[in-house]
């Protein structure tokens, strides 16, 4: 190695963080500079390996269904050989907080312990962390099932983001059977089922239950011995289940960062049922970066306030549960992008900078350029809610 060059890892480093609520009475955290405020978590800004983010977090369900994570540093556990980069997560849980909180936990570990045995970074990496989390949630269900047989209709909707200085982001159609496309996958996958897609109260549902075709979790509408007694019949098909209905196969896409991107935006469907695409760009090049993740979130619940005919003010004073008929969880992350330090990291380690997006169900990801906008430090908010 040449004595002007400093290896990668020494560079940078990484730093974990984690902040959660105790109680829903009495709120304490892990990280003193993230902060709360009522049904609000956010961190104002912070640091990753080729730049800063800001992250922020809303309640609006009685029990929290939203986690983000963000880590950045080496993406394997042999911390000094690499790959680096910055790992962005945001699980949107339905049905209840078991599964997104499983993920927060567990997803970005397998990705580091299967990189760490291949030795690298790739799509195969990825698609066994996603096996392996899927896998020990279902051992979660198997040992829960007896007495807490909910937790077979609990899923969650991931978006798993990985920048690094490697050759190889991810976008992807939308998981979603609102989607014509959607629907039409779901049907050539299940030709002898003409009612694998239906339109209940205006609404496209998988077998009349739920929107998205694939997911973490939901394990009733993916092995048959968990959707029968002493599961609520509510959730239980009327006929028997001949293969899975839902996948948890994630949707891979790469992107080529390019030296005028300035920013990405990651967020849950929360956000976007209140915003536009553009509005988000806009809020974020029109403000300055401290504190833009919590500006995205207020702006969201202004407009849910301004649906409502009523003041953010009074929204604001909603309690959580009854918040729920107003928004949904709000889950946001901003990553600016300093071209400087991609360019050192692209000099010092390999030729390309990219991100991998890595989907169950959305695609709330934006990437702006100065041309034209298109809609390890490790911080989770919050990590653990167990009321």
């Amino acid at each position: 190695m040449r004595p002007d060059v400093i290896p990668f890892h020494q560079l940078f480093g990484r730093l974990s963080l984690a902040l959660w609520p105790s109680s829903s009475t009495s709120h304490s955290y892990s990280d003193s500079k993230a902060k709360q405020d009522g049904l609000l978590w956010y961190k104002d800004s912070a640091h990753h390996l080729f730049g800063d983010f800001s992250m922020a977090l809303v309640q609006a369900n009685n029990l929290l269904e939203d986690q983000c994570q963000v880590e950045s540093g080496p993406l394997t556990t042999l911390s000094s050989s690499g790959p680096f980069g910055t790992f962005v997560g945001i699980y949107d849980g339905h049905g209840g907080p078991e599964t997104s909180r499983f993920l927060n936990d567990h997803l970005f570990h397998h990705l580091k312990r299967f990189a760490a045995e291949q030795d690298s970074m790739s799509v195969g990496v990825i698609r066994k962390a996603y096996e392996a989390t899927e896998k020990g949630f279902l051992g979660v269900v198997t040992k829960q099932w007896a007495v807490k047989p909910h937790i077979a209709a609990v899923g969650s909707c991931c978006l798993l983001t990985l920048g690094t200085p490697v050759p190889f982001l991810e976008r992807s159609s939308r998981p979603h059977v609102s989607i014509e496309s959607v629907r039409q996958e779901m049907h050539s996958l299940h030709p002898d089922d003409s009612h694998i897609v239906l339109l209940r109260h205006n609404v496209w549902r998988v077998k009349g239950f739920i929107q998205v075709s694939r997911s973490i979790g939901d394990v009733y509408l993916k092995k048959a011995e968990f959707n029968r007694e002493p599961l609520y019949t509510k959730y239980r098909l009327r006929e028997p289940m001949k293969r899975p209905i839902l996948s948890g196969e994630p949707s891979i896409t790469v992107h080529d960062l390019q030296p005028d991107d300035q920013f990405l935006i990651f967020a849950s469907d929360g956000l976007l049922e209140q915003l536009s695409n553009q509005e988000a760009v806009e809020v974020v090049q029109n403000h300055p970066r401290n504190g833009i993740a919590r500006r995205l979130v207020k702006a969201a619940l202004q407009e849910a306030a301004k649906k409502r005919e009523m003041r953010y003010f009074d929204l604001n004073k909603i309690e959580r549960g009854v918040r729920r008929h107003f928004h949904d969880d709000i889950n946001v992350i901003v990553l600016f992008l300093d071209t400087n330090l991609l360019s050192r990291a692209s000099s010092l380690n390999t030729l390309l900078f990219q991100f991998v997006v890595v989907e169950t169900r959305f695609r709330d990801v934006f990437r702006v350029s100065e041309e034209f906008p298109f809609p390890k430090r490790g911080i989770t908010l919050p990590k653990k809610l167990y009321n």
